[in-house]
């Protein structure tokens, strides 16, 4: 039995919601103590890999995503079918069973954060945050020179010459192009 006083894990996701669906998140995923896994091209380019063969399997699509040397954000667009809080645990699984054969040691945090992008947020611009980060991270001076950003949609070069930060994107209209 707990203490009043002990430590008392805060709940991750929000209560009520089903996470399946056609519905957009912006998801964070950390390394294990922060540590930068992601410097090392192997390794990156393995975490990328395997997100790209298991969103398909779960019928995700990879709107926008940049690997951090220690984190990975996501924008990710579900279908019908979709079950982000199965996508992200198989995904979470099977890249750190492949890193800890090679290297000993867990690959990612316990949990991930995710945020429901709502009605009055726009797409583009929870992408364009998303490509900016090794910009403020100072890893790069153009964010078409990070080789760990892009999108399974679309070009990123492409993005950067229209991209304003407000206009929206239908996802109904994205999903049924797809």
């Amino acid at each position: 039995m707990k203490k009043d006083n002990e430590f008392k894990r805060k709940r991750n996701r929000v209560k009520y919601f089903g996470y399946s669906g056609t519905h957009a998140y912006f998801i964070t995923i950390c390394t294990k103590d922060k540590t930068n896994y992601f410097s090392d091209a192997s390794t990156a380019n393995s975490v990328l890999s395997e997100l790209k063969s298991e969103a398909s399997k779960a019928d995700f699509i990879v709107y926008a995503y940049c690997l951090m040397p220690d984190h990975l954000h996501l924008l990710l667009i579900g279908r019908e079918e979709s079950n982000l809080i199965n996508f992200i645990k198989l995904f979470k699984q099977k890249t750190a069973y492949h890193f800890k054969q090679k290297t000993g040691t867990p690959l990612w945090q316990k949990s991930y954060y995710d945020h429901v992008i709502r009605k009055r947020e726009t797409i583009n611009s929870v992408a364009g945050y998303i490509f900016e980060n090794p910009l403020r991270r100072k890893l790069v001076d153009d964010i078409r020179d990070y080789a760990l950003s892009g999108s399974f949609v679309f070009d990123i070069k492409e993005f950067y010459e229209t991209y304003d930060g407000r206009s929206n994107l239908d996802i109904g209209a994205l999903i049924g192009k797809m």
